[in-house]
């Protein structure tokens, strides 16, 4: 990097700490703060749901899989989130979004009290919570390690860096800053990654290659193939069930865009312009990875170094201080909302219940406690991510699949499927059982299990296994031991849009936000 490359990154988080000032202005209240009132357009919470799904994980860890394995780092990735997403605009964003509209919470795991009860909510709260720490923990430690490659810097002070210029803007500007950032970080990945595209076709045409032919190279071979290695058919189709679940609200951050929406209608079309973007988008910056071995050697065995060596060698200053902003845009984005949904999480459903004077907190302080915890939910987070590496957590690419994906299933099957009616009968007990015993299978099967098997279990079964239990037991529970009372069916049927009459038979939540925008269906 020269002196042209860090003035566009410097430039880019002075940009940042504006829109944090500006968005300042028009938080009044912890609905303005976690849900933005009510108020955003459907087109600006699809382009935040989709920037929010992303991270410098894809440049490191899936650079790493595309670089080793070729096209089934989409196949075994987007693709299915996409897919996922689609599946989603019709049966989770209108769902979401009633929570706001209809029964008044700010979280999204504020009506669980009512779905199931106290203890089950506060399990999958505190869970979720400690997970999301580890997941941006390796977020941090993603952009630190690219952040090394291009500056010298060390890997804690990369960490140290961007997860401050992110703590000032997304605590002082709540979900508006994230997603008027992540707005402004579209644009700038947009560019930085077509540049990158046309920077590698260029170098191909150097080679007298095209963007067909280059697949014939040696180099290539296999590449072309959808799944290949640990990510087979049953890894695809794991991942497909629990991106399902996480991307559409399970891992809370992108529930705040479908709740942030005016309308359930409004949410689904957010959901379906993020499944676009899912399907299309990441095809332009996967191509300059797949063609990574023809162009660079890389000097890890992981191959995730590959990406940021090929863009050092491709672009000239200035262009590579854009992409390395992007690099930053992505992280930045997922970080920013997973701190406001954990926010919003511990607020509104923890803090009450273990101290006597948050439940008398005026919306004043409630503002104050929102911030405070961002800040100190972002601190715990880089605490982790110097830890991405060790024994413990292993790489980068280890923590988002095996950690991430694998505890995530007990976490959000609860949550998601309680919306749905078909799943009534499935009540505290299904719940609390299912989260319980899901968590216990990712244990046994990475652990005790793993140590006993050489080679350990396939990362297939790691993911796969968790789900599988808690889907399983938190339908069969609900069969054997039916706990459908009145009052949950009628919360049930207003999330599903029912008739308003049945407001009656559902208690008030506790500190429901009282001033949330009522939407029309």
């Amino acid at each position: 990097m020269n002196s042209l490359d860090w003035a566009v990154l410097i430039g880019y988080f002075g940009v940042m700490v504006v829109i944090g000032v500006w968005s300042h202005k028009r938080v009044d209240n912890v609905s303005d703060f976690f849900t933005a009132g009510g108020k955003m357009p459907w087109w600006l919470s699809g382009i935040s749901h989709h920037m929010s799904g992303y991270s410098a994980v894809m440049f490191t860890g899936y650079a790493g899989i595309a670089y080793t394995y070729g096209v089934t780092s989409f196949v075994t990735w987007s693709f299915p989130i996409a897919l996922g997403i689609a599946i989603g605009s019709k049966l989770f964003a209108p769902r979401i979004n009633r929570l706001r509209s209809k029964l008044h919470v700010a979280s999204p795991l504020e009506y669980l009290k009512n779905r199931y009860n106290l203890p089950t909510q506060q399990a999958l709260a505190w869970s979720g919570m400690l997970l999301k720490i580890v997941d941006v923990g390796a977020k941090w430690a993603a952009i630190a390690t690219l952040l090394s490659v291009f500056t010298g810097l060390s890997l804690n002070q990369g960490i140290l860096i961007t997860g401050a210029i992110t703590a000032v803007y997304c605590t002082i500007g709540g979900l508006w800053a994230d997603a008027l950032t992540e707005l402004g970080q579209f644009v700038i990945q947009l560019l930085a990654g077509v540049a990158m595209f046309v920077a590698v076709v260029m170098k191909l045409n150097d080679k007298g290659l095209g963007i067909v032919s280059a697949w014939d190279e040696p180099a290539l071979a296999g590449h072309e193939k959808p799944l290949v290695g640990n990510y087979g058919t049953v890894f695809l189709l794991a991942f497909l069930f629990i991106k399902l679940f996480e991307y559409n609200g399970g891992m809370l951050n992108q529930a705040q865009r479908y709740m942030a929406t005016g309308s359930a209608r409004e949410a689904e079309r957010s959901a379906r312009l993020s499944a676009v973007l899912w399907l299309v988008w990441p095809l332009v910056l996967f191509f300059p990875m797949w063609m990574s071995p023809l162009l660079v050697t890389s000097q890890k065995p992981d191959g995730s170094d590959s990406y940021a060596l090929m863009t050092e060698q491709l672009l000239p200053h200035g262009l590579l201080g854009l992409v390395i902003v992007g690099f930053f845009s992505h992280t930045m984005a997922m970080c920013s909302s997973d701190a406001n949904a954990i926010a919003a999480v511990f607020t509104r459903d923890c803090a009450p219940v273990v101290w006597r004077r948050a439940r008398a907190w005026n919306e004043r302080s409630g503002l104050i406690a929102a911030r405070v915890t961002t800040v100190v939910f972002l601190g715990l987070s880089m605490a982790a991510a110097t830890q991405v590496n060790s024994p413990a957590f292993k790489d980068i690419i280890t923590v988002v699949i095996k950690w991430v994906a694998g505890l995530m299933g007990p976490m959000a099957i609860p949550m998601m499927l309680g919306l749905l009616r078909p799943f009534r009968r499935s009540g505290p007990t299904a719940a609390l059982v299912s989260w319980a015993l899901g968590l216990l299978a990712f244990w046994l099967v990475n652990y005790p299990i793993s140590w006993q098997i050489d080679g350990g279990v396939p990362l297939q079964y790691q993911v796969s296994i968790p789900l599988a239990v808690s889907l399983v037991l938190y339908i069969l529970i609900g069969h054997l031991k039916p706990e459908d009372t009145p009052e949950r069916i009628a919360l049930i049927e207003r999330i599903n849009g029912g008739d308003d009459a049945t407001a009656a038979a559902i208690p008030a939540p506790a500190g429901a936000v009282e001033d949330a925008v009522p939407a029309k269906d």
